[in-house]
């Protein structure tokens, strides 16, 4: 077994105004990468700036980042960081701010280097190691303030396509634009963030729907890893720690009476997940949602909470399985199907889509490394919730 977790973390009220020195300590010069309006809201980008400037620590603003960030986003966040000097990131928002800012210290420590390198398997001594990143959540679902992974969207051609490309088209396929498809995709690289920040206080302000979507987004996380071809007992002391956190706020969730207590736990649980999927990644369900949050708009974490219940069902150690659901007190596959549903409401997914969506999967060895059981198209059938 193997345990490497290398993000320094504070969680408590007021965590950025206490720890600025921590966050001055990753360099001198920072850019500040978020979204448009949420992190100004929750306050949480006027914490990070106040705390900058009484370090004396000169920054600047990229808050351009849209929700599923795009490759390009990424680079033109990089243009900015480099044209100001910046020697370390500030991710501040979601998990779409958090993973953007981890690709940006990437591509700005390698300023040689084209958009291209993000999904290239780095040669020993071909990319130089990220700038220091700090993160600070505003959300309690991707984890990614502890993770190494930053999911970006980017666009997709077929292979056939791509072999025959015109010299001089590159791979954004403007030149065959009816063939082009968006999908997510984690980096090919690992950036661990040097610093979380975690105050529950930035919850406050989160929409009925966004702490939906989000806390399914961790309970994705969390039972994908459980049951994980790469778990050990090592990464189940995250992955059972953050089930049973999470049952601790799974009928307030479902009814939304969500206070400060509520909103700890989803946070703690949140940080767990993320320690739990740093070590095994994760499995069918979230591979499934990409298509179903590029294509339909569905926010992610719902789009992989639809097939929690089918992965339970078809999972190939039905024991295994039940024990996790009694992690999360529930009694049996059904209710928890039946609790699901009811969180995440009805969703329709097209007929063609899910064919799509299927052929993918089964054509991602990746993913398919991540679940420990034979897996083909009839069973995958068999996770398709009725829609």
């Amino acid at each position: 077994m193997e345990l490497y977790m290398p993000t320094r973390i504070f969680n408590e009220k007021n965590c950025v105004r206490n720890h600025s020195q921590e966050l001055a300590s990753l360099g001198s010069r920072a850019l500040v990468v978020t979204g448009r309006r949420s992190s100004r809201m929750n306050g949480a980008l006027t914490d990070v700036t106040e705390a900058l400037d009484r370090e004396r620590i000169f920054w600047t603003l990229w808050d351009a980042v849209e929700e599923n960030p795009s490759v390009d986003t990424v680079m033109r966040a990089r243009a900015q960081g480099l044209l100001e000097g910046a020697d370390f990131v500030v991710g501040v928002g979601g998990g779409s701010p958090m993973d953007a800012a981890k690709a940006v210290a990437l591509m700005m420590a390698n300023p040689e280097q084209g958009e291209k390198m993000l999904y290239q398997k780095p040669s020993p001594g071909s990319v130089k190691p990220a700038l220091p990143v700090a993160c600070v959540p505003t959300t309690a679902g991707t984890g990614s303030e502890v993770t190494p992974y930053a999911i970006l969207t980017r666009d997709v051609l077929p292979d056939i396509v791509l072999t025959t490309l015109p010299e001089g088209t590159g791979e954004g396929g403007k030149a065959f634009p009816h063939l082009v498809h968006k999908t997510k995709q984690s980096i090919s690289h690992r950036v661990f963030p040097s610093l979380a920040l975690v105050d529950l206080s930035y919850l406050h302000t989160a929409s009925r729907q966004g702490c939906v979507d989000t806390a399914v987004d961790t309970l994705a996380h969390l039972i994908e890893s459980h049951l994980n071809t790469n778990a050990t007992d090592y990464s189940r002391i995250y992955s059972e720690m953050g089930l049973r956190t999470w049952a601790r706020v799974r009928d307030r969730l479902l009814r939304y009476e969500i206070g400060e207590e509520e909103r700890r736990l989803l946070m703690n649980a949140c940080t767990l997940g993320g320690m739990a999927i740093t070590h095994t990644g994760t499995s069918l369900p979230h591979a499934l949602s990409y298509p179903v949050t590029c294509e339909m708009g569905l926010p992610h974490g719902r789009a992989a909470g639809i097939f929690l219940p089918g992965f339970l069902q078809i999972y190939g150690d039905q024991e295994a399985a039940m024990r996790t659901l009694s992690l999360l007190e529930f009694s049996s596959l059904q209710t928890f199907a039946e609790y699901m549903r009811e969180l995440t409401g009805e969703v329709k997914i097209p007929a063609e889509l899910w064919e799509r969506d299927m052929d993918a999967l089964l054509d991602n060895p990746g993913k398919l490394r991540n679940y420990p059981f034979q897996l083909d198209r009839e069973k995958l059938t068999r996770m398709r919730r009725d829609w």
